[in-house]
């Protein structure tokens, strides 16, 4: 293992033990809140948003497989991730751009936001996925990118179950439903929405939602590089560690 790759399993062990926390007093009083919260609100909102959420990502999943680059094979993993970390900081750099353009513009820009973030936060997934080498044309490829976002925008209760699927994916895979409608959407958007709901209400401020825009989407597409880049690395090592059997 060369150096960078030694440091590359250091920082991936240390971020596989903040995912393995079991939740803390604040995580438990925060979720509980919010199920109440949801629960106030109306079957039919639920449905409403479920369905409105799940069908802007399926259109970012199949539609962005058609124009993403196509994977990087037989390239090191401390190029990959050079190439991984430079996409990150053009990614974020348009998000951030984009919310303070969104959060200076009102209560009507801002609710635009969402699906343009959404948007940027997905297609950086896929360009992620491609830099290390993985196909996103594969139906299994897109459900993983799924879980990488559920693994970063969620409570850490859903966290520790979603990082338990992805810590042992190439078992998991073959359990996943072979339509997508399948997918727990509803879980999806819950723990999405509740998870960024503080900052991006806080961003529909007059005079300072286009600062809170702009410092919470630098955040969230950080968040979700950080993620990506340590499950990326869970299979290269994972990959590995099987070459290395014995035949």
């Amino acid at each position: 293992m060369s150096s960078a790759e030694q440091q590359a399993h250091t920082e991936m062990q240390a971020w596989q033990q903040q995912m393995q926390r079991p939740p803390s007093f604040m995580n438990r009083f925060t979720r509980r809140v919010q199920v109440r919260l949801n629960a106030l609100l109306p079957e039919r909102v639920h449905v409403a948003i479920t369905a409105a959420i799940k069908q802007m990502v399926r259109g970012v999943l199949f539609g962005s497989q058609h124009t993403t680059r196509q994977p990087v094979l037989a390239s090191p993993l401390a190029a990959r991730e050079f190439a991984v970390r430079s996409a990150v900081r053009n990614y974020r750099t348009m998000a951030t751009t984009e919310g303070a353009i969104t959060g200076a513009g009102g209560f009507l820009l801002g609710l635009a936001d969402f699906p343009l973030l959404l948007s940027l936060k997905l297609k950086l997934l896929f360009d992620v996925a491609a830099l290390y080498g993985y196909d996103v044309k594969d139906y299994t490829e897109r459900l993983y990118l799924l879980h990488i976002f559920q693994l970063a925008f969620s409570s850490q209760h859903t966290r520790n179950d979603t990082y338990r699927r992805l810590a042992t994916w190439d078992t998991y895979r073959h359990t996943l439903p072979t339509d997508v409608h399948e997918f727990d959407w509803r879980t999806f958007q819950q723990e999405y929405r509740d998870y960024i709901d503080l900052a991006k209400m806080a961003q529909l401020v007059p005079v300072i939602g286009a600062a809170v825009g702009a410092v919470a989407n630098y955040r969230l597409i950080d968040q979700l590089g950080t993620t990506a880049i340590n499950c990326y690395r869970m299979r290269h090592f994972a990959a590995e560690e099987t070459r290395q059997l014995p035949t």
